[in-house]
């Protein structure tokens, strides 16, 4: 299994950089020296184009700029413009995590029910719109619910379980 950390946009000088839009929460983990990544033609896909590993990375006015082991000029990069990079889920290590943190897709799929017991749906996306997270849930035969993961919201979050505790703040219903 595969999970998506970015996208390269473009190419950046004359020198092989690739310019990326991150969409991991640990860009300077997934894009390291060394760290290994596979490029994918779509997020659809389910089998890697090539393989590759990063040679250097610098964030630059919101992207991350990276260069690849063995490419060094922009006439062998230019075949990437637009390729999916995804990070191979043995790849993946708790030790990136803090206590209390999680990987998305740990996170999406998970049932949240309220402190009452009430089901409420399910978690079918993430968004980082700034200083908080918010889950998207998605309740059966109603409106999405935009829950922000802040604590005084999320309580308990079980993955054996599949499930998340939460307490709605008035207003969040």
């Amino acid at each position: 299994m595969y999970y998506k950390v970015g996208t390269i946009v473009n190419t950046h000088g004359i020198r092989g950089e690739l310019r990326v839009v991150a969409t991991t929460d640990f860009p300077e983990q997934r894009f390291k020296k060394g760290s290994r990544l596979a490029l994918f033609k779509n997020d659809q896909d389910t089998k890697p184009v090539d393989t590759i590993t990063i040679k250097s990375s610098r964030p630059h006015k919101g992207f991350i700029l990276i260069t690849l082991d063995g490419y060094d000029n922009i006439n062998d990069v230019l075949k990437y413009k637009g390729m999916v990079l995804k990070v191979a889920e043995e790849n993946l290590s708790d030790d990136d995590l803090d206590d209390g943190q999680y990987y998305y897709h740990q996170i999406i799929g998970l049932n949240v029910v309220t402190v009452d017991g009430e089901t409420l749906g399910t978690i079918k996306e993430i968004m980082a719109p700034g200083a908080n997270d918010v889950w998207v849930v998605d309740r059966p035969g109603k409106d999405d619910l935009l829950l922000p993961v802040i604590d005084q919201v999320v309580k308990k979050i079980d993955l054996s379980a599949g499930q998340v505790t939460v307490e709605l703040m008035e207003g969040l219903e």
